[in-house]
């Protein structure tokens, strides 16, 4: 991505090294988090995909905060250029949706960027970088431990800059989702449908963010900002992060009703609808059969 020289974003919060305590932040524990990234929506619940034991979240139960130890983590120099890296980014979303918006007679509501080393506090509670990047629509924040892109490149082998880019735009993706009140009415049904019927749901949300994610690099492609392999690096993030392709890394077996993301081919599939379409009139995963999704 030529992102070099990019206009970089006013909304970006740098709590790296600080603990990650805000002031004024509650007490809330995880209830009510909305939590993100390409680790599926979790609203009232965290559902945690690091870390061993129980990796996604089967039985509901909510981590509990882990107190900090009192050791500030240096920012080096790659992390820096990552910091700039995903403030670009943010920039060029904050360009695409503003324009897209106002195409549905809309005004977009930019999000803010918190960067954050090991905790965080949120609007929605404490989190840990364990919970993996993840939106706050309480405070309308999208929140990211910069480690994590070592981690998508190490751990699940999707390496380069746009892979991270994706995660960025798949944030703020579910931010155009809490803006046009899609997630509020997911979270509305959250005690009128069954656990499985309510994972489908939170699978169409994941989708439609992924779908959303598409249509900023849609976007960033008109503005001759994609380099060569580009688009395959977001597809082979959106890739390693499905559902069944962590499942079976983390357990060695599938569980589809325990499903709340994706697949892989669903979410490749869904982002590169968004690259082609390049506008939200294709995004509506909710009026799709779940089996055709």
């Amino acid at each position: 991505m030529k992102w070099k020289g990019g206009r970089r974003s006013s909304n970006v919060e740098d709590r790296r090294g600080s603990g990650g305590f805000s002031t004024g932040g509650g007490g809330l524990g995880m209830s009510g988090m909305a939590g993100g990234g390409i680790f599926g929506i979790i609203i009232m619940i965290i559902i945690a995909l690091f870390g061993g034991g129980d990796l996604f979240g089967g039985g509901g139960s909510t981590p509990t905060e882990t107190p900090q130890t009192g050791i500030t983590e240096t920012s080096n120099k790659t992390e820096d250029e990552m910091a700039e890296f995903v403030s670009v980014v943010l920039a060029y979303t904050e360009d695409a949706w503003t324009q897209e918006f106002a195409n549905n007679n809309l005004e977009y509501v930019e999000p803010t960027l918190v960067l954050f080393s090991g905790q965080v506090q949120s609007a929605c509670g404490v989190a840990g970088s364990q919970v993996g990047p993840f939106y706050c629509p309480a405070d309308q924040k999208l929140y990211i431990d910069l480690s994590f892109y070592d981690q998508l490149s190490q751990e699940y082998g999707a390496s380069g800059d746009f892979a991270m880019a994706y995660v960025v735009a798949h944030e703020v993706g579910h931010h155009v989702q809490n803006l046009l009140g899609i997630m509020d009415q997911v979270q509305s049904s959250r005690n009128q449908v069954s656990e499985t019927e309510y994972n489908e749901l939170n699978v169409r949300l994941e989708l439609q963010a992924d779908y959303l994610a598409g249509v900023w690099a849609n976007y960033v492609q008109e503005q001759g900002v994609l380099e060569e392999g580009d688009f395959e690096e977001a597809l082979q993030a959106a890739f390693a992060v499905g559902d069944d392709t962590l499942q079976k890394q983390y357990q060695g077996y599938v569980v589809p009703d325990s499903f709340t993301h994706g697949t892989s081919d669903q979410r490749m599939r869904w982002f590169t609808k968004g690259f082609e379409t390049g506008n939200l009139s294709g995004g509506d995963t909710f009026a799709i059969p779940y089996a055709e999704l």
